[in-house]
């Protein structure tokens, strides 16, 4: 029997959005969504600001939104693994679901919790809260300057997709030690996730941001054909690239800057 549930492994601006996004529309299979983002003191995925632990160049926290104070979460991590395996699933029983490195540790923090807990490793906690049978999905961006450049435009705006922008956004500004901070955290969870497949022994199916760029719906019924699905359910891309000429100048831009400075990670 073809495997049933699916997690797509990647990093901020991987172009795995995209990806879950496809694979939502089809409706058979799951509703994949990051529902291990949120953080338990507040109830809300990463701020702008949380990605700058331990910056203090004001001229770079004063690009980002202030901190919101948020709702602590109170729910058990039963009562979270029970709406988390319903939330993600369509009728057919297809569960599906995203997690980016950062949000290893919540994730396992939360199985620890659970009554039935198997043990502490990353393994542990999505064997213990999705299931033995899941179908490892890893999206990677080679060029993680650019990676990092989008991230660090989508922090300024809160702006994450193309097709939701938020009112009164502000107009990013580049600033190198932002795009630099940023393009060192995507190193290292992109070596994070390389090290944990090596550790485990795991062959995960790879996607490119550029496979998925060129032809989304050919990944997308790649996807479907390894969890047993109708390739043909796939749809066209759902999202537009969010990439622009102010993107590519900013790169240029940075590996000039990194490259005086030697603060190219």
């Amino acid at each position: 029997m073809s495997t049933r549930r699916y997690l797509v492994l990647a990093s901020q601006r991987s172009g795995s959005t995209l990806l879950v996004e496809s694979l939502k529309q089809t409706g058979i299979a799951g509703h994949p969504a990051e529902y291990f983002q949120y953080l338990p003191e507040t109830g809300l995925s990463p701020q702008p600001r949380q990605w700058f632990a331990g910056v203090h160049d004001e001229s770079v926290l004063r690009l980002l939104a202030p901190l919101r104070a948020g709702t602590p979460i109170t729910e058990t991590s039963e009562e979270f693994r029970d709406r988390v395996l319903a939330e993600g699933s369509t009728p057919n029983g297809v569960w599906g679901g995203k997690l980016m490195w950062n949000q290893a540790p919540l994730l396992i923090q939360r199985a620890r919790r659970l009554s039935d807990s198997s043990g502490p490793t990353l393994r542990d906690a999505i064997r213990d809260v999705i299931g033995d049978d899941v179908l490892f999905i890893h999206v990677s961006r080679p060029d993680i300057v650019h990676q990092a450049v989008s991230f660090w435009k989508a922090v300024q705006t809160q702006t994450w997709r193309a097709d939701i922008v938020k009112d009164n956004a502000p107009s990013p500004k580049y600033h190198a030690t932002g795009i630099g901070h940023l393009h060192r955290i995507l190193n290292e969870q992109e070596q994070g996730w390389q090290k944990w497949f090596a550790d485990e022994g795991i062959t995960p199916l790879t996607v490119s941001y550029a496979e998925l760029a060129r032809d989304s719906r050919a990944v997308t019924a790649r996807v479907l054909t390894a969890l047993g699905l109708d390739p043909s359910a796939a749809p066209h891309a759902p999202l537009e690239r969010q990439a622009d000429v102010r993107s590519n100048t900013w790169v240029e831009r940075y590996l000039i800057d990194a490259a005086t400075t030697g603060q190219l990670p």
